[in-house]
């Protein structure tokens, strides 16, 4: 038995965890993760991925404590401990924007789940943190380094070494996520959310995820350089110019005062 199920809702993909009764995150669920997501990103007819939690007031409660105690005592455990880095690295890399649906504790591990996606957006009861320090570690799957980067290096180092825990609201407020939805009807909500972005022309949001991933690792001028190849590559294409012509005509045939919706 599987710990993810995958329904598909238009060109959006979701992706729900499922291990009672909290939604620990185990090497061999990651290991799964891996696989699901290596299979959704060879799928022309998924734009967006949405991860989330399925079981009620977890989205991932943060790493199995005993597979990491196991592994400390030098104990064979179930999975490879390796499908972590490569799973996030798999998020980043994969052609569609992935999407973490946070509709619970989102802690340690889950926590730095969501911060390996594209985007993020939480229920109102959702709560985040980096507590790794609580227990002895640190955050050992990204928390130290997109942390910072996505937040700023005070307010990370801040929840890093103090490991608090933040509710949805102030998670926003510091750019953790992106939106807050509301809790009745958060699932649905997070797939009409994800669906502006699936509705666009998939091409190009592949390349503008590209872009901005990648873009963020490299200097300055190298980053506008990789956008105006990606730009180039958008803008030859056949169905990019029928579109933009039909965007122009509809642009004259509307009056300036009134907005052309595109």
């Amino acid at each position: 038995m599987g710990f993810f199920t995958t329904e598909h809702h238009d060109r959006v993909a979701l992706v729900t965890f499922v291990r009672p009764p909290r939604n620990l995150m185990s090497m061999a669920a990651m290991s799964e993760l891996e696989g699901v997501l290596g299979d959704l990103a060879t799928d022309d007819d998924v734009n967006v991925v949405v991860i989330t939690g399925g079981v009620p007031g977890y989205f991932v409660a943060h790493a199995d404590l005993d597979d990491l105690s196991a592994i400390g005592r030098g104990e064979q455990v179930e999975g490879d401990p390796g499908s972590w880095g490569r799973t996030f690295a798999r998020i980043e890399s994969m052609p569609q924007p992935v999407i973490a649906a946070v509709n619970g504790q989102a802690w340690g591990g889950g926590c730095e789940l969501s911060l390996a996606c594209t985007l993020r957006v939480a229920a109102q009861s959702a709560h985040f943190g980096q507590p790794e320090v609580a227990v002895g570690i640190i955050p050992g799957a990204g928390g130290t380094q997109r942390l910072p980067r996505l937040v700023g290096a005070g307010r990370a180092a801040n929840l890093v070494l103090s490991a608090r825990i933040i509710d949805a609201t102030e998670a926003e407020r510091i750019g953790l996520v992106d939106a807050v939805l509301p809790d009745e009807g958060f699932v649905e909500a997070a797939i009409e959310w994800a669906q502006a972005i699936a509705t666009k022309p998939r091409p190009a949001v592949v390349a503008a995820k590209r872009a901005i991933i990648d873009g963020l690792r490299l200097p300055l001028d190298e980053g506008l350089a990789l956008e105006g190849r990606l730009f180039i590559e958008c803008q030859l294409r056949p169905d990019t110019v029928a579109l933009q012509e039909r965007v122009a005509d509809a642009e004259r045939a509307t009056p300036a005062d009134q907005r052309v919706d595109l």
